[in-house]
């Protein structure tokens, strides 16, 4: 790559930008260390395409930072304290059983029925691990539970009890602001329903609609506790009760000298009074944690989605909390929501949404980070698993070889830099990186016979034959299991086993002249482009002309379609189905001249 592509590709890369503005931010501060960028993430349930986005955003600009040779750390932190809100429904191995653990910390939680793993937090956190270790996303991990615990706060805690009359100011503040903004979006008819993740947007129908609204009441920040002043006054900090486990506890008093707090539980009757100098078994409500985390870390960079940034909410509000911790708050783009095509916005409160693991079990690591690299933050995107996904993997084909010959524009080719690679190296891709949607025919037409399918692979290029099956991983896997698992039955191929008598007794002259030329033509056209001249050229043949010319022909065209219709019924019974060419090459020659009776 020349430093004249590097200089162009800067101008348009929306990664280099931001990592342009945390260096600079940093410079400002005079951070004495790493820049660090950071992503949090609430392991309540299964942590979907979108909740990935809180990953892998930090992770690009970090990774940019760390490619300039700027000490950068990305540190993961999992909110594994949080309370556990609300029972998911349709999840497997979960049922209503799991009402008795509402209000205590994710940590404390089962895990569904027959997990391998010691909690809920735990279950949920071990797929996106999996799914990080293949993107290349390295971060440091820290564990709520075990900072708050392990007393690691308790300074900063303490200060938060000292300044709650400050913070209560501020957050009052916002909440009068929140309460109006409200009123008017109420008022307009311009509130967060007018679409998936707000604004202009789609009609939804009542299912879609409904789904929204269980994943703005599910996803937890939508749902932020500020701590809101009781009877006894305001207090930031919430204490889980010692005896039921839960945080359904109020403050009832507290001791600016002596640190002991007495607390409440509505759950089971406890009252208590516990020395805050000692106690661990509790946390600092959302809106006061957040920002005095970034402090603690020394966060610079720290992306939130939109719930996160609407008026009143943590981000908001955390810029005139922060300098409470001695910080100020990091550079934050919203991102907007990723989707699956056909549902409304994910949460992570519902079941069977597909996460990252799903998304690697069809897609290269490499496509799946393209995805994310290639939009910008503010973007939003479904992630399509029907047969989106062959148009896809063309489009990555497309580039890759738009990158080999140079032709790539800048913004693309820091798109596809960022996907294949991390400043630790190259992730893995496939050697022979034939078409996707060649790949899942074959397997489709074989029915996941992986011989069969590679010896027809092989055939497509009989001058450079695939010789081994590791040559076409990981996409020969990603294509069988998207073809086998994906695909409805209905639109599987089923190449018939016995000749259509009935639709070969009443063909005419020119239909059995065309069936003569495919079958006569078969052996010396025997490959993907050999045989693709060869069902465009019969038409022609028949037309008397050059079978090599290009002719734009309205009655050739109609002729081509109509000889294609008659193939794939005698082949598969149906109008349609995978490219002809590659058909022919998977059904072989000399069961494609028995069907067509010859």
């Amino acid at each position: 790559m020349t430093d004249n592509v590097v200089e162009q590709k800067v101008e348009l890369d929306w990664v280099t930008r931001l990592a342009d503005e945390v260096v600079a931010e940093a410079q400002r501060r005079g951070v004495d260390g790493p820049i660090v960028c950071a992503s949090g993430i609430s392991p309540s349930g299964p942590i979907h395409l979108g909740n990935f986005r809180e990953l892998i955003t930090p992770h690009l600009v970090a990774d940019e930072i760390k490619r300039r040779g700027v000490d950068c750390e990305h540190i993961l932190s999992w909110d594994d304290f949080d309370r556990f809100r609300r029972v998911p429904k349709n999840l497997a191995g979960v049922d209503d059983s799991w009402e008795q653990y509402i209000g205590m910390p994710l940590t404390s939680v089962p895990p569904p029925a027959r997990s391998p793993h010691a909690s809920w937090a735990d279950h949920f956190k071990a797929p996106l691990i999996e799914a990080m270790e293949a993107t290349g996303i390295e971060v440091r991990q820290i564990s709520q539970t075990e900072q708050y615990r392990a007393g690691v706060y308790r300074d900063q805690v303490l200060l938060a009890m000292r300044e709650r009359f400050a913070i209560d100011k501020v957050l009052d503040q916002y909440r009068t602001l929140e309460a109006a903004e409200n009123a008017r979006q109420k008022a307009t008819g311009k509130g967060k329903g007018a679409g998936p993740g707000g604004g202009k947007g789609p009609k939804l129908t009542e299912e879609q609609a409904a789904a929204a609204t269980e994943a703005e009441r599910g996803s937890g920040a939508a749902s932020e506790d500020d701590g809101s002043e009781g009877k006894a006054g305001y207090y930031p900090y919430k204490p889980f009760c010692t005896a039921c486990g839960t945080d359904f506890t109020t403050v009832t008093a507290y001791d600016d000298d002596s640190h002991e707090l007495t607390y409440d539980c509505t759950r089971c009757g406890h009252s208590e009074t516990v020395d805050l100098d000692t106690f661990t078994n509790g946390k600092l409500v959302w809106k006061v944690d957040w920002p005095m985390r970034w402090a603690h870390e020394h966060v610079l960079f720290e992306p939130s989605g939109v719930d996160h940034q609407s008026p009143g909410s943590s981000f908001v509000v955390g810029k005139d909390l922060a300098p409470i911790f001695g910080w100020e708050r990091p550079v934050g783009p919203m991102y907007a929501f990723v989707g699956i095509a056909g549902m409304a916005k994910m949460s992570s409160s519902k079941g069977g949404v597909p996460i990252p693991t799903d998304a690697l079990e069809v897609m290269e690591a490499p496509v799946l980070r393209w995805l994310y690299a290639r939009r910008r933050p503010n973007q939003s995107f479904d992630v399509a698993f029907g047969p989106e996904l062959q148009r896809l993997y063309d489009e990555w084909d497309a580039l890759n070889r738009k990158v080999a010959d140079g032709s790539a524009q800048p913004g693309d080719l820091a798109a596809h830099l960022r996907a294949t690679s991390t400043a630790s190296g190259a992730l893995p891709a496939t050697p022979r990186p034939m078409p996707f949607r060649t790949i899942a025919s074959v397997i489709d037409v074989t029915q996941g016979d992986e011989e069969q399918a590679v010896r027809i692979l092989s055939d497509l290029d009989p001058d450079n034959p695939v010789t081994s099956t590791d040559d076409l991983r990981p996409r020969l896997d990603c294509a069988e299991r998207w073809m086998l698992g994906y695909v409805p039955a209905e639109d599987r191929t089923i190449v018939r086993t016995e000749p259509d008598a009935e639709l070969l007794g009443s063909l005419d002259e020119q239909q059995r002249e065309s069936l003569r030329l495919l079958a006569e033509g078969l052996d010396e056209h025997w490959s993907l482009d050999g045989l693709t001249h060869l069902v465009y050229g019969v038409p022609k043949i028949q037309r008397g002309l050059d079978p090599e010319a290009k002719v734009k022909d309205p009655e050739l065209s109609a002729a081509q379609r109509a000889f294609f219709v008659l193939v794939y019924r005698l082949l598969v019974s149906k109008d349609t189905g995978p490219r002809l060419p590659t058909l022919l090459l998977a059904v072989g020659a000399d069961r494609v001249r028995s069907l067509i009776g010859h």
